[in-house]
């Protein structure tokens, strides 16, 4: 064997050690990276090489460490992988996990060939908020594991090109989530599909009923920064766990003060009715977390559709059988109970539910987080958090109000609780059919944008057209405004909510979502309170219809006010990606994932992406 001029030796010991030896034959500047490997590790002063030439014992080297590349360097890193055996013969094929390797570079900073010894793992982020040692891009190396059980000669192994798998256990924390966001949907509307019963039940008025559901909401406001807390720091187990716990407890405490007497606590009641709302942050904010750990890009929209828009199914379950349950005042006791039971069933399983997959599933997936201070100063600086955010949030606080009021809009032009139940039913069940159609589609294209530019101006006319709805008095027309809003609103929440932890990436999934659930729920809660301010004077119940265009106890105002705000917003969202702001849309966490998976194919084959 002919030894370069230069031979830089590095050891893998805590100091390096190098050695040049002179070759009159190489050219001046030339440095070439070998890696040595004996049949035996020399114990003797010296080893002999080919052609006569010694190397001293101290040669024999520990595994080279792993060192960055740089991006825009005036050098590239590459390593080669030779073998000399005891006779000093180069075996370019024979690998051992006792191989010696040696750094090699030339004085121009190019190499002639890249070698096998070390698979190349190139990480690039031109996020904001991640920063890099010393330039913008960072490049990350991964040995190749070919160690056996005795190890490298350090007793360190080479770090594997890291796989990514989904498990099957993934569903089963997924139907969890389902159950959970349904069942405390349910709480929320439990008294609203049919508040005139109830209200006589309880012996308080229905402006005192709508309490229940706005107490619920702003819970959620009051929970919210603990929620962002456990997620970011826990993950979705532990929020899921007291999630379930508050469940349980608000469900029977509102059961035990309804049967308090001959028309119950409503203390009592409100007060069960306060945890469940303190409930609902832990288990609304927790999909896009979950499936950003569970899943791949490729099917995160799906499951988070799927988790998320199970809370309203909930509340469509409660506007349907609840009417059902308590066609009289002495039947309420009895359909807390029922809801109480199925509680209890869908919340025990959340003990038992795997906390990570034991291997990430994407690189995304395992990738750090933003700490919390950072990504809050980040969202605040953004303006296409802003532009998504407030009108998810605005439509999100009159769905809520909407839910809670449909049969109090209804009912004083003579639709019976039955009737208002459907039409609350419809909103939702058609929305979550189209959203299940929908979401695959958007998931497989990526086409967030354009999804969220077309559904807004739909959802605000829908609002617009409903304000004459009941005064037609027609089922025809109510029942079809309500379904073509509920298809707009719930195809729109998952894209929504995928597509700001897209353009915010490396922002913790959780932070987003939570923030813009907070903020729906507190507008939901705001306007129940102003539209029931602006309900007419009179008996609501239909008893005083006359038939007229604005009777008794009407919310035709409540209507223009939820009409008004539906309109005001959407401007924003179309104005996405306008003005020079293309960068601002972009999908970082595909193009994270996509990056990271060239660097890991490049590895395997040895390319070096530049």
């Amino acid at each position: 064997m002919t030894i370069p001029e230069h031979v830089s030796i590095e050891s893998g010991d805590q100091e390096s050690e190098k050695s040049t030896l002179p070759n009159a034959n190489a050219t001046p500047a030339a440095k070439k990276t070998i890696a040595v490997k004996p049949s035996k590790p020399e114990t003797s002063e010296k080893a002999v090489a080919a052609h006569g030439e010694t190397l001293p014992g101290w040669t024999i080297m520990r595994p080279l460490r792993m060192r960055g590349l740089k991006k825009g360097g005036s050098s590239k890193n590459a390593s080669a992988r030779d073998t000399v055996s005891s006779d000093g013969q180069v075996d370019g094929d024979s690998k051992s996990n006792e191989d010696i390797k040696v750094t090699e570079t030339n004085g121009s900073g190019d190499h002639d060939r890249i070698g096998d010894v070390e698979d190349l793992h190139t990480v690039r982020s031109d996020d904001e908020l991640l920063g890099g040692d010393d330039e913008d891009n960072t490049t990350t190396r991964h040995a190749a594991a070919t160690h056996s059980g005795e190890g490298q000669l350090d007793g360190t192994a080479d770090e594997g090109v890291r796989e990514y798998k989904v498990y099957k256990r993934r569903w089963f924390g997924l139907v969890q989530l389902v159950l959970l966001n349904i069942i405390v949907s349910w709480d929320w509307l439990s008294f609203s599909a049919n508040s005139n019963t109830v209200a006589q039940y309880y012996d308080v008025s229905e402006s005192t009923i709508n309490w229940l559901s706005t107490a619920f909401l702003f819970s959620f406001v009051v929970a919210s920064p603990f929620v962002i807390y456990v997620l970011h720091r826990g993950g979705p187990k532990p929020s899921i766990v007291i999630s379930s716990l508050l469940i349980l407890l608000g469900n029977w405490i509102r059961y035990g003060a309804t049967r308090s007497g001959a028309h119950g606590s409503f203390g009592g009641v409100m007060f069960g009715q306060i945890l469940t709302g303190l409930a609902q942050p832990f288990v609304l904010a927790a999909p896009t977390r979950y499936s950003d750990l569970w899943f791949t890009n490729r099917g995160r929209v799906a499951a988070t559709a799927i988790m998320s828009l199970a809370n309203p199914f909930g509340g469509a379950l409660a506007q349907l059988i609840d009417p059902f349950w308590a066609g009289s005042p002495g039947d309420i006791p009895n359909m807390v109970l029922y809801i109480s039971i199925i509680s209890s069933i869908a919340s025990v399983p959340s003990f038992f539910i795997p906390a990570h997959p034991p291997t990430p599933c994407s690189p995304s997936g395992h990738t750090p987080k933003q700490p919390l201070g950072p990504s809050i100063k980040f969202l605040l600086s953004s303006p296409e958090f802003y532009m998504i955010m407030v009108p998810f949030t605005v439509y999100v606080g009159l769905f809520n109000s909407i839910s809670s009021l449909i049969n109090q809009v209804l009912e004083p032009y003579s639709f019976s609780e039955t009737e208002a139940g459907i039409a609350g039913a419809l909103l939702i069940v058609v929305g979550l059919v189209t959203s299940a159609v929908t979401s695959p589609i958007i998931d497989k294209t990526k086409s967030y944008l354009i999804a969220i530019k077309v559904q807004v101006p739909v959802i605000a006319l829908c609002y617009l057209t409903f304000t004459w709805a009941p005064g037609t008095r027609s089922l025809a027309a109510v029942y079809t405004i309500l379904s073509i809003l509920g298809a707009a609103s719930f195809s729109l929440v998952p894209v929504v909510l995928e597509y700001l932890i897209e353009i915010t990436h490396p922002v913790s999934p959780e932070v987003t979502s939570t923030i813009c659930w907070t903020g729906g729920q507190l507008l939901g809660g705001i306007f129940i309170l102003v539209s029931d301010a602006l309900r007419d004077p009179g008996l609501n119940n239909g008893t005083q219809d006359d038939k007229s265009s604005r009777p008794a106890g009407n919310m035709y105002r409540a209507l223009i006010f939820q009409a008004v705000l539906a309109m005001v917003v959407v401007p924003l969202p179309l104005m996405l990606g306008l003005f020079g702001r293309d960068h601002g849309v972009r999908m970082r966490r595909v193009e994270a994932d996509k990056e990271r998976e060239d660097a890991r194919r490049s590895a395997e084959s040895g390319v070096v992406i530049p």
